[in-house]
């Protein structure tokens, strides 16, 4: 199986996916691992491979990020099953089920800047929130009966590790179109 926890920039994936590895480790399972029925998901933050193997074709100064190489992190991928994989990027990858994180746009940009992004960079994600781009990019490459959105605008990352667990043992029915923040852009 392989599940990808993906969302905007702020919306709590590193959190709730560390959130369920600390559940892992106190089960005296390796802190990477996540077990599931008969099985165990290995943890994958594809945002450190992407920095530690150097997976990216440049740096791009006026986002002050770099530009991910999309071919060279599915070949890293390839052959990788039983993964849980999470980035903002994760929804482009095969997966089984994707969970998409969303946050209501001011508190998304609130979380950004005071995580110290610049406030145009907040503003941009935020907007990119608001017009529910990556739920879209997911929903169009996965299919609605595959993406699982759940808000984490007023949840502690405990109850986002639960709702993501959830999703993993397949407890929770697929959801999509569900979160609306258009009215942020008003």
């Amino acid at each position: 199986m392989r599940v990808a926890v993906t969302g905007t920039p702020g919306t709590g994936k590193t959190t709730a996916t560390d959130a369920l590895a600390a559940r892992a480790a106190a089960d005296d399972s390796p802190s990477d691992r996540l077990s599931v029925g008969d099985s165990t998901l290995k943890i994958v933050h594809l945002n450190e491979v992407l920095e530690d193997e150097a997976l990216y074709t440049e740096v791009d100064e006026d986002r002050q990020s770099k530009v991910a190489d999309m071919d060279a992190l599915e070949a890293w991928l390839e052959g990788r099953d039983d993964v849980l994989i999470e980035s903002h990027l994760a929804h482009h990858f095969a997966a089984d089920r994707v969970a998409v994180l969303r946050c209501e746009p001011e508190t998304l940009e609130t979380r950004l800047t005071d995580r110290g992004e610049t406030a145009a960079k907040a503003s941009e994600n935020a907007e990119s929130e608001a017009l529910d781009v990556i739920l879209g990019e997911a929903v169009d490459r996965h299919g609605l009966e595959s993406v699982y959105e759940i808000d984490t605008t007023n949840r502690t990352p405990e109850e986002v590790a639960s709702a993501l667990e959830a999703v993993v043992t397949g407890e929770r029915e697929p959801s999509a179109g569900e979160v609306d923040f258009v009215g942020y852009l008003a």
